[in-house]
């Protein structure tokens, strides 16, 4: 799930060291949670559409504005008992501190978090602020929600979308919810998880109509990449000494 063009793991630490242009280079910082979002696809069913939608965005960015994409940070924030291996806040929090200052220390200083979570939209926002205010990073933060490919258990209007692109990504129709099988109890607001209703999309039918979503969602995204990308560098005044 990764373009081997820009991927930063498969360059060595001398390619990294005579990167052209690192001051406007965009690095990509994903960050995905595992939970069961009543989709009956696999837990980490974040970062297979995050990681997807990121590869084919990568490929349609112009050469003269190619990204640089850091592995996906995947100990997220979990408000939900359906999430998996969750950290709290201020964990996650230092996580992203943590990688975007690595990313700075190799010269790089525009960022963007490129984020699948609801419960991280907030938190991804603030790790932006304090990065920029503490570090003097140029930060952006773009949400999969922004791209009508929403986890969110109660305002998604997509989530049809995500299990048939999750049908057509993983090879497989959805798992049947257990017959029985109470909501979990709410932890955020009233919004617990309830299994998606209705019959899914067939396989054959998923994977045309997979295709077209996911290159719908890469197009959007490579245009905010490249946008990220024209945009100027922060004034001086505004960097840290």
């Amino acid at each position: 799930m990764a373009d081997d063009a820009t991927f930063w793991p498969w360059f060595s630490s001398p390619a990294i060291d005579a990167w052209p242009d690192r001051g406007g280079t965009v690095v990509i910082l994903p960050l995905a949670g595992m939970a069961d979002w009543g989709l009956g696809h696999p837990l980490d069913a974040e970062e297979t559409v995050l990681m997807h939608a990121i590869r084919d965005a990568s490929r349609l960015v112009p050469r003269d504005r190619k990204p640089l994409v850091t592995p996906p940070l995947r100990f997220a924030f979990g408000a939900d008992p359906g999430c998996a291996f969750p950290v709290d806040q201020p964990t996650a929090h230092a996580l992203i501190s943590e990688v975007a200052v690595s990313v700075a220390a190799a010269g790089f200083r525009k960022i963007v978090i490129i984020n699948s979570s609801p419960w991280s939209e907030e938190l991804c926002s603030a790790a932006a602020r304090d990065l920029r205010v503490s570090r003097g990073l140029h930060m952006f933060h773009v949400h999969l929600s922004a791209l009508d490919l929403d986890f969110h258990p109660v305002r998604s209007r997509s989530r049809r979308r995500l299990q048939t692109l999750l049908t057509a990504l993983c090879g497989s129709e959805p798992e049947a919810a257990t017959p029985g099988t109470p909501d979990a109890p709410a932890a955020w607001g009233d919004e617990s998880v309830a299994p998606l209703a209705g019959a899914p999309v067939p396989i054959e039918e998923a994977r045309t109509e997979g295709a077209a979503i996911l290159a719908a969602v890469a197009g959007r995204l490579a245009k905010l990449i490249s946008d990220i990308h024209e945009r100027p560098p922060l004034s001086a005044k505004l960097t840290p000494a």
